[in-house]
């Protein structure tokens, strides 16, 4: 009895003394503060989002297995139009409606860049305010489909080049500007233009696509507007669960029919997660940096902490966030599910399908076996339907990165950049293993409620973040011109 006593006694003197060291580090960080300022140059404004309007009035929304090359094209002769700056010096290459535009640089030997945002949006579904492809104009923001995914950020990158070619800048290296037409279906069209890439034996040195924006207060108590570039980009799977059975007539049901074999299934998922939680580099850097701007002492104390805190933040994040959960481990979410197509009919077979979204840790091989492994359980199988691996990461110590937050600093001051997961899926995945790194980040400002809206009804941006995406494009092309001291450290 005397022994546990002791051992009880020291394992509380340890605990009392680590959070003492706790409470004194947290002491020392000294709370900061980070803040975007849109732009008050109206006549920028007001320019740019004319532009951006005459591209949403174009409804490019893409459908899955039915591309549609010359609606795409419709939108080509609209952006000619308006930066026909571009078009005039700049190398065109029509790749089935995916548009590939080359600006050649002064040292032809030099890596190129490539900025890419996709022209496809979604379908504009429910009961909008204003018509979704018209891009009114209401307040200092643009209502329609596309305004914020992602037409802002294709006339973004083209006015810079073509501010650029006006003033007479020619770049340092080869600047491209790729956009495809079927991103939201996950169709051919980046990789179309990635394997053009590798047809012709270049090998870009950076990609900068959609992924992060600067978002506002992104974590309980931490208010602000951060920058969130987008290091890693989760992997992408869909799957079906099928039950098979005898059928029959519900008036004489028995035990174990397939509906409910399925539901037992899907109840178990629901509630114990078979995924492994872990923090990847993005996720420390994200709550590192979080721990300097929370208002909650205590919240500031774990953040800060995570040496001693991140097992007790391994259980509870996933709980109480899914932005939490999903940047913490493979997610499986159910989404479409069938069965007999009668009232009074036992199904011979019926069928829940999901989508997974795979972290790099927990591969898409090993996340499915997993899954096949409860499915046995209950009798079911389960068919792998399109399924891809996490993207490889940005290296947080590499020139890229180092770049893009040198940039965001410059045209961003007092935002703060944090290194984000992107939970989605965007072009980027494509150019996986074929370019040097992606920096998957949109230059704009957005809010929490039209982070909602961005698949939803009554899409829309702050028109005054635009001169801002503009001027970012301008320094990440001029400040290749400086790209071995970045190499070179």
């Amino acid at each position: 009895m005397k022994t546990i006593i002791m051992i009880l006694c020291a394992l509380l003197t340890i605990t009392v003394f680590l959070l003492l060291i706790a409470i004194i580090r947290t002491l020392m960080v000294k709370q900061k503060t980070s803040v975007y300022k849109g732009s008050d140059d109206f006549e920028r404004i007001d320019s740019y989002a004319l532009k951006l309007q005459k591209m949403v009035e174009v409804p490019t929304v893409s459908v899955a297995g039915k591309p549609d090359p010359e609606l795409f094209r419709k939108l080509h002769k609209v952006m000619e139009e308006q930066f026909p700056n571009v078009f005039k010096t700049c190398e065109k290459i029509d790749l089935d409606g995916n548009l590939l535009v080359r600006w050649k640089g002064r040292d032809p030997g030099r890596k190129p860049i490539v900025l890419t945002s996709h022209l496809d949006v979604v379908a504009a579904e429910g009961e909008w305010t204003y018509p979704p492809f018209e891009g009114r104009i209401i307040d200092g923001k643009m209502y329609g489909r596309g305004s914020f995914d992602v037409k802002c950020g294709v006339m973004s990158f083209y006015q810079a080049v073509e501010e650029l070619i006006m003033e007479g800048y020619v770049p340092d290296c080869d600047v491209y500007l790729g956009s495809s037409c079927t991103e939201e279906v996950g169709g051919d069209g980046a990789p179309k233009i990635a394997n053009w890439f590798v047809e012709h034996g270049i090998r870009p040195f950076l990609l900068c696509d959609e992924g992060g924006a600067i978002v506002e207060d992104p974590f309980v108590s931490v208010r602000g507007n951060f920058a969130a570039v987008g290091i890693f980009e989760k992997g992408y799977g869909d799957i079906k669960i099928i039950a098979k059975g005898h059928g029959g007539h519900s008036s004489t049901p028995g035990k174990n029919t397939p509906i409910a074999r399925l539901a037992r299934f899907e109840a178990e998922i629901e509630k114990r997660s078979p995924f492994k939680v872990e923090f990847t580099p993005a996720v420390d850097g994200l709550l590192l940096t979080m721990a300097e701007y929370c208002s909650n002492f205590w919240l500031r104390m774990v953040l800060h902490n995570l040496w001693l805190f991140k097992p007790l933040l391994k259980t509870v994040m996933p709980k109480i966030s899914t932005q939490a959960a999903a940047m913490l481990q493979t997610t499986m979410c159910f989404t479409m599910q069938g069965g007999s197509n009668g009232y009074n009919v036992i199904p011979q077979e019926a069928y829940v399908t999901a989508n997974m979204r795979f972290i790099p840790f927990q591969s898409k091989d090993e996340s499915i076996a997993l899954i096949r492994k409860i499915a046995e359980k209950y009798d079911l199988e389960v068919e792998e339907i399109k399924c891809s691996d996490p993207s490889s990461s940005l290296d947080l110590n590499g020139p890229q990165y180092h770049m893009a937050n040198d940039v965001i600093n410059k045209v961003f001051p007092g935002v703060k950049v944090i290194p984000y997961v992107v939970t989605g899926g965007t072009d980027s995945r494509f150019y996986d293993g074929k370019i040097d790194a992606s920096i998957r980040f949109e230059p704009i400002s957005v809010t929490t409620d039209q982070l909602k809206r961005m698949h939803g009804v009554d899409e829309n941006i702050n028109l005054n973040t635009l001169p801002g995406a503009v001027d970012y494009y301008k320094q990440m092309i001029k400040i290749q011109e400086e790209r071995d001291r970045y190499i070179n450290g």
